[in-house]
């Protein structure tokens, strides 16, 4: 069960303005729909006003516009969202590997494993492999030859680190996922598909979290980067050579084909698709859905979604669209004149 605090003692940790009820015991988060009351919910603006006005929560977090919108026990933050996710982190911290190495495990002898790391049943640690201070590695993963594991890192169950691949500290990858495998490269050659070996690596930073089942090919000959702070939802595809900005995030099933390159504190909707060798600036928000066949390099956010048709159909209504807003344009002008007559006979 998680420490108790108290609504002064939160505020007194993450900051915010405190009103009233500096001694209530707060012992989890929750929803406004569902928490108790000690448990502390978010207020995020007046879609949820009924929420607020009925919910039985202890505490909430509520903007300064929202301030005097409840009598509950609150604290008033610019970011409610961001400050419910600290104080789940206060209530909620992540457990503390316990150092050892399961018997089961393979490990090679010119492997070097911290003494605070962690590594759980049936996991291989290939030859020189690196495994930082507290580094936790679940049951069931493999680390390839010469892969290296930062200060910190938790790899849950199953994970597979291909030979010579490099994570940061702190970095999270869940169950599943692949850092490394080949890459779809392939020449053609008469018709017949010959395979080009993949030397680069998977370089990921420091503070990375990366999601259920999502594969990040290793480069065909320079190496793929996922930088700091990059966040990756589960059942992501990042082919060889691509590289991830800083602090970008990506929803589910979104898929970067080769060569991509996408910018710093960008986001990328589930289910959207980057093509290969393309490059999108910083600031840029991908909808969900959306297919970017063309580089982007003025940042904003970008949407492309309607229906399917037969591709010829599909190809000539693209053009069109394309063209939309000139047309309007064109059309609004030519009928100018004609409003001015009609208002001009109506008096």
């Amino acid at each position: 069960m998680p420490k108790p605090l108290t609504l002064g003692e939160i505020a007194s940790r993450l900051g915010g303005r405190l009103v009233s009820g500096a001694g209530i015991l707060i012992e989890q988060v929750g929803s406004l729909e569902h928490a108790g009351p000690r448990q502390i919910a978010f207020f995020s603006g007046p879609r949820y006003r009924a929420q607020l006005a009925a919910t039985r929560a202890g505490a909430v977090v509520v903007p300064a516009a929202a301030a005097q919108q409840t009598r509950l026990p609150r604290i008033v933050s610019d970011n409610p969202y961001a400050y419910f996710a600290r104080v789940s982190q206060l209530l909620n911290p992540a457990p503390a590997p316990v150092p050892g190495v399961h018997a089961t495990c393979q490990i090679d002898p010119t492997a070097r494993i911290a003494a605070s790391a962690k590594i759980e049943t049936g996991a291989v640690v290939g030859a020189g492999a690196q495994l930082g201070e507290r580094a936790w590695v679940g049951a069931g993963c493999y680390l390839g030859d010469g892969v290296s594991i930062g200060a910190d890192t938790r790899l849950h169950p199953l994970v597979t680190v291909y030979a010579a691949c490099r994570i940061g500290e702190r970095v999270i990858v869940h169950a599943g996922a692949v850092i490394g495998a080949d890459g779809f490269g392939m020449a053609n050659e008469e018709g017949r598909w010959l395979k080009l070996p993949h030397i680069g690596r998977v370089l990921i930073g420091d503070d990375v979290e990366i999601g259920a089942n999502t594969t990040i090919d290793r480069g065909t000959v320079d190496d793929t980067v996922i930088e700091q702070g990059v966040k990756l939802d589960n059942q992501i595809q990042i082919g060889h050579n691509c590289r991830i900005g800083a602090h970008t995030a990506m929803a589910g099933c979104a898929g970067v084909a080769g060569s991509a390159v996408i910018g710093r504190h960008c986001t990328v909707g589930g289910a959207a698709v980057i093509l290969g060798h393309l490059s999108l600036c910083d600031g840029v928000h991908v909808s969900a859905g959306t297919v970017i066949s063309r580089s982007i390099r003025k940042p904003g956010t970008y949407t492309g979604m309607y229906p399917f048709d037969d591709n010829a159909s599909w190809a000539r209504n693209t053009a069109l669209i394309r063209h939309l807003a000139e047309l309007h344009a064109r059309v609004g002008a030519l009928e100018k004149p004609r409003r001015k007559k009609r208002k001009a006979a109506n008096g």
